[in-house]
């Protein structure tokens, strides 16, 4: 009755996950495109010519004109281009003949990210370079083909918006939670409740159900928004999938719940739930950076954050339908973490309710 009588908890309940997702879905992009090249060709024959064709129709390097008083090392450190290509003079000469030709690929190295992802799109553009100019290579022993499994495509959105549906559904919990008893409080309904025969627990119990209901009502419909707007694949089970959406929000209900009844004000409730909620989902939970990839303190730090753990069961569950046994230690772990939520919920909850 109380969340019906709101209006506005019921459409941030529902449609805010779905608009945040919808939007930073299309956003965030790890995929590198549109690099704008700076060309020195001193050549001027049909390879070089090839060559800076095969780099313009890549899809992933855009050719700029140079002005006539700046070179590509000019255009470098002014910004207008993200890398420069040398070709040295007689290159057509060189391969026609047989020989040996070089060209000369410089990139800007001040955003690493960016630079580790276009010396990534090299060595393709070498294949087809060798291709099309008719480079004979010499013989290999052996040779080794790659191939990608679960995301044969490579497409940054099936990796990017579960982990994004993760991280707001995670957040939209504990401010939900966290802004209903400071709210409470502060209107004074709170003494009018704790006046009746009612238990800590039953309070609890009914201050997280209707919320988690409606949680997993937006879980639905980010859901819905995953599949048919961006086309994310679901390899596994969606019964283990709702599973740990429960564990996870349960623990991310308890934990706004713990921090309304400590702070007892909406505005510093607010405050603290973006805080907790925001900023370690977004950069400890392995969303933006891999977990392994930290120091050993964050690694174990991460450990207690449920949004690691839910993090590493959807993705696994969405992209390579892993079971119950494959995702044991995940789902242990929001198991324990939501116990944990809920028992400092009540302890909390029970002393706040003293005299």
């Amino acid at each position: 009755m109380h969340i019906l009588r709101d209006p506005f908890t019921l459409a941030l309940a529902l449609g805010l996950p779905v608009m945040l997702v919808t939007f930073f879905g299309y956003a965030i992009d790890f995929e590198v495109k549109d690099i704008k090249i700076a060309v020195s060709d001193r050549d001027l024959g049909p390879a070089a010519r090839r060559l800076k064709e095969i780099f313009s129709t890549s899809g992933y390097f855009s050719l700029v004109p140079q002005a006539a008083v700046s070179g590509p090392v000019e255009m470098l450190d002014s910004g207008r281009a993200s890398a420069a290509l040398f070709i040295e003079p007689d290159f057509s000469k060189k391969l026609k003949g047989g020989g040996k030709a070089e060209v000369q690929f410089v990139l800007d190295g001040s955003d690493n990210s960016k630079a580790a992802a276009v010396m990534g799109y090299l060595p393709g553009i070498q294949r087809a370079a060798m291709a099309k100019l008719a480079v004979q290579a010499a013989p290999e022993p052996f040779s080794a083909e790659t191939r990608f499994l679960y995301n044969s495509e490579l497409n940054s959105r099936w990796f990017t918006v579960p982990g994004l549906a993760a991280i707001i559904i995670g957040l939209l919990a504990i401010l939900l939670t966290a802004l209903t008893v400071a709210r409470e409080w502060e209107n004074g309904s709170m003494e009018l409740l704790l006046s009746t025969p009612v238990r800590p627990l039953e309070i609890m119990a009914g201050k997280l159900a209707p919320y988690g209901i409606l949680v997993l009502a937006g879980v639905f419909f980010v859901y819905l928004v995953s599949r048919l707007v961006f086309g994310v694949p679901f390899a596994g089970s969606h019964m283990l999938y709702l599973a740990a959406c429960l564990l996870f929000i349960t623990a991310a209900l308890s934990q706004g719940l713990v921090i309304s009844v400590i702070t007892r004000q909406q505005q510093v409730a607010m405050q603290l739930g973006m805080i907790t909620g925001l900023l370690p989902s977004m950069l400890l939970s392995g969303f933006i950076f891999p977990v392994e990839s930290m120091p050993k303190f964050f690694q174990y730090l991460t450990m207690l954050l449920p949004p690691r753990w839910f993090m590493a069961a959807a993705r696994g569950i969405t992209l390579k339908g892993a079971d119950l046994g494959e995702l044991a230690v995940p789902f242990l772990a929001l198991g324990l973490l939501s116990a944990g939520m809920l028992a400092l919920a009540l302890v909390k909850f029970k002393t706040d309710l003293e005299p």
